[in-house]
């Protein structure tokens, strides 16, 4: 495929997205990426033409061909720059030294972080948050949505067309020809979003609540959101706000997660049993193999459960590594308003059980019981007692509604 092959998409009277799509992307910092992604860049014609954000390192051509096809990208007269992670700011001293704008801009944090991340010098503006840049013809307005995810983070309103540019938020890991959110599946588009905040936003969800209190103040005509990553936003506005709003708030729900993993099924019966208790009970359950369940699909299944439930078989004293990894991963998205179990076989020490236990109670989850141990392979004693702990916790969800 050749540079002109690229084009850019207008998807406003003055807004071009000139972004990138990445087929291959398969693994985001830990988060599975089985549908790749996009890096979305966008191209404000105003009389000072303004390009908003980069995209990552190797898709500098795709950019610059995107703009290409729109006008001569020396044109260029701002850059501004809404968030520093790399797969947004990967490029930009590339372009910079291309395009040669008269200004870049920031946020004060991203001033900050920039010229560390490519340990050059970089001439920088900071913008205030509620402060406005004049494009002529336009305005641009900045709103700072510091951790949301990062310190530098920010938002960019073009106030003529009504457009926001959310940066990291509202965004999804998706690589599609599509470029609105009308143009997708409604499964496609929901299981996106949710994944991409529980294993991206989620640690941050008080400042979510924040940002959504902001946002009905300032009370802003908005005809698209545009974040950095996935599709933009046109039909489903208010839609994908009130489900920020919903995943902020974390209440319990009537549905418990069981995630496990096993040697030799052990732990697999308890699991499987625990799970016929908690249906029986009246609870939507999902039981979750770490032998072939990525963690970012566990920490999405866990944004709106009620219910943790984790088992590990005891290998060399210790919880099984694929537990230890999935417990590390959630305890940093720290979910909160959960109730949970532990539970696993052992054949002599049987120290995994307490080990996770001790997690779990030090990610702040409501404990049911003191962890249920089975050795070798369980009884009918033992899976009684995994049926009667599903039921325990049904019980417990269902008396909180």
């Amino acid at each position: 495929m050749t540079k002109t092959a690229y084009r850019a998409v207008k998807i406003s009277e003055h807004v071009y997205w000139v972004g990138a799509i990445d087929w291959s992307l398969r693994d985001f910092h830990g988060y599975a990426t089985p549908h790749g992604s996009t890096y979305n860049a966008f191209l404000v014609l105003g009389e000072k033409i303004t390009l908003i954000d980069t995209v990552k390192s190797q898709f500098k051509d795709e950019l610059l061909a995107r703009i290409a096809s729109v006008i001569d990208p020396t044109k260029i007269d701002y850059i501004v720059s809404n968030h520093t992670e790399m797969d947004h700011s990967g490029c930009l001293p590339d372009i910079i030294a291309a395009v040669k704008p008269e200004k870049v801009f920031a946020s004060v944090n991203g001033v900050k972080g920039l010229p560390q991340h490519f340990r050059q010098g970089l001439e920088l503006t900071a913008v205030a948050d509620g402060s406005t840049l004049s494009l002529g013809n336009l305005t641009l307005q900045f709103l700072e949505t510091k951790m949301l995810h990062w310190p530098d983070s920010m938002f960019t309103y073009l106030q003529e067309d009504g457009v926001l540019f959310t940066s990291d938020a509202f965004g999804m890991h998706l690589a599609s020809s599509e470029r609105f959110d009308d143009e997708l599946a409604e499964e496609t588009l929901w299981e996106g979003a949710a994944t991409y905040y529980a294993n991206i936003l989620l640690p941050y969800s008080g400042l979510v609540q924040k940002l959504a209190e902001k946002l009905t103040q300032l009370n802003l005509p908005l005809k698209l959101v545009c974040p950095d990553h996935g599709p933009i936003w046109r039909s489903r506005i208010g839609q994908i706000v009130r489900r920020y709003v919903t995943w902020a708030e974390q209440k319990r729900t009537n549905k418990a997660v069981i995630v496990f993993d096993t040697m030799w099924h052990s732990t697999e019966m308890l699991a499987r049993a625990i799970g016929e208790g908690l249906t029986d009970g009246g609870t939507e359950v999902k039981v979750l193999s770490l032998a072939g369940t990525p963690r970012s699909e566990v920490a999405t299944h866990v944004l709106d459960a009620g219910a943790l439930l984790i088992g590990s078989p005891t290998l060399n004293n210790n919880l099984f590594p694929t537990v230890a990894d999935v417990l590390t991963y959630l305890k940093g998205l720290r979910p909160r308003n959960l109730m949970g179990a532990a539970f696993g076989s052992y054949g002599w020490g049987g120290e995994a059980v307490k080990q996770v236990q001790e997690i779990m109670t030090g990610m702040g989850i409501e404990m049911v019981g003191d962890g249920l141990r089975a050795q070798y392979v369980p009884d009918e004693e033992a899976l009684a007692k995994a049926y009667a702990l599903g039921q325990e916790i049904s019980a417990k969800l269902l008396a909180k509604f």
